[in-house]
């Protein structure tokens, strides 16, 4: 029996592999390091599907190093320690210094990644991990330290489309049928930006009794025929949970407490991590709620904590709680809109200087060079509000924020306009 056409089309070479030329293209960072045979330990952060695998194993390959790899699914401490012994008996025989690669590293509990941190600290493995999961929130800081992040982008369309072409060309047997792509779209739509799924489903199509006899021609029609026939080539593993997690926070966005529930029964009943999803609860508390209801993100906040302190099964009915009360709750996306618009001049007007009046002045020299000149402190008028300059010259009276239409914001927008008057036009 064959393996898998995903497996037998994994790029064994950097000219081989597709994608993240952000990374491995000609004088990309890692492309860099690799060429150099000095790699750092890192963690690739991306999406399913995007090569975190391959990648870890072509550089593996192309530097000639010892390859280990973990799974944190199914890996304990006592198999960290087992591999790590084996990578120190390698260096007493002067072989070179392995790589271990963890996938699924998020999943990995404090005292697993505890006891990484010796032998990546002292190169006794340059360890890879691969996450879909901010690494910011699921590593450990002082594993994070050590490591350096690459982040992983979805694949283009583009690239998809090279991915099936190739398959059909040159891949052992699906070469020898006589196959033919009408559309792509049903397979690309399916896949959802998943080169390995992308590859399950074209595989399940090529194995159509026509391919073998009179040709096969693949038409959108066919590919959703089939798929709709094999359901758990694009349901496996769960790995429909980014598309469930849209449609949870555009429902909550929406108002709509029924879909939410809804798809948060779906995910809990797909295994979805609680943490995944009250992670997404708390940003849709700021993002699409914010100051239309404060008390959004400490909801949302504290629903993180107890349903971590309490465990499922009884944690559904937290996440339940916090779900219908941000879903119902007024909403406003103006706060999200004036980060963006900050963010957006920042990187057009560049690191425009501090305004004297508001520098800090710690010492004598700095205070003769005016620092802190004719900053007036709020607390000492009444109201606590004194009119002052806090933008640079240059971008002066430029307004970020805009109140939204709701009770909670109209009272905000009534006090900036009566401590600004006419300056930013509230």
């Amino acid at each position: 029996m064959s393996a898998p056409l995903a497996e037998r089309m994994r790029p064994k070479t950097l000219e081989d592999y597709i994608g993240q030329s952000h990374l491995v293209g000609p004088g990309a960072v890692l492309r860099q390091a690799i060429e150099s045979g000095n790699i750092p330990s890192f963690i690739l952060w991306g999406p399913p599907g995007v090569g975190k695998t391959t990648l870890a194993s072509i550089i593996a390959n192309q530097l000639q190093r010892p390859f280990h790899t973990l799974s944190a699914i199914n890996s304990g401490v006592k198999d960290i320690r087992e591999t790590i012994t084996k990578a120190k008996n390698q260096q007493f025989f002067n072989r070179p210094n392995p790589i271990l690669f963890i996938d699924e590293i998020h999943r990995f509990s404090k005292s697993q990644q505890d006891s990484l941190l010796g032998a990546v600290e002292r190169g006794v493995v340059t360890l890879i991990g691969a996450t879909t999961e901010n690494p910011s929130f699921e590593v450990i800081s002082a594993l994070l330290s050590r490591c350096q992040v690459y982040t992983l982008q979805h694949h283009s369309k583009e690239e998809l489309i090279s991915l099936v072409d190739r398959a059909l060309a040159k891949d052992e047997l699906l070469s020898k049928k006589q196959i033919k792509v009408e559309a792509y779209d049903a397979l690309l739509r399916y896949s959802g930006g998943d080169a390995r799924k992308l590859l399950n489903i074209l595989e399940l199509v090529c194995n159509h009794p026509e391919a073998e006899i009179a040709g096969l021609t693949i038409t959108d029609e066919l590919v959703s025929e089939m798929i709709q026939q094999n359901i758990a080539i694009y349901d496996k593993g769960g790995e429909q949970h980014y598309d469930i997690a849209s449609a949870f926070i555009k429902s909550i966005r929406g108002s709509d407490p029924n879909a939410a529930v809804y798809w948060l029964a779906r995910m809990i009943e797909g295994g979805e991590d609680i943490k995944f999803i009250a992670r997404r609860m708390i940003i849709a508390a700021s993002e699409d709620i914010g100051l239309a209801n404060p008390n959004a993100l400490l909801m949302a906040t504290t629903a993180f904590q107890a349903a971590q302190a309490v465990g499922l099964p009884e944690a559904r009915i937290i996440l339940s709680q916090a779900t219908v009360y941000l879903a119902t709750s007024p909403k406003s996306n103006s706060t999200y809109l004036a980060i963006k618009q900050a963010q957006k001049l920042v990187r057009e007007t560049g690191n425009l200087p501090v305004p004297l009046s508001i520098r800090n002045a710690p010492t004598k020299l700095m205070r003769d060079l005016d620092y802190g000149k004719g900053y007036q402190y709020a607390h000492d008028f009444a109201g606590n509000f004194v009119e002052h300059e806090f933008l640079p010259e240059e971008i002066k009276a430029q307004k970020f924020y805009e109140p939204g239409q709701n009770p909670s914001e109209d009272k905000i927008r009534r006090s900036l306009q009566t401590n600004w008057k006419d300056k930013y036009g509230y």
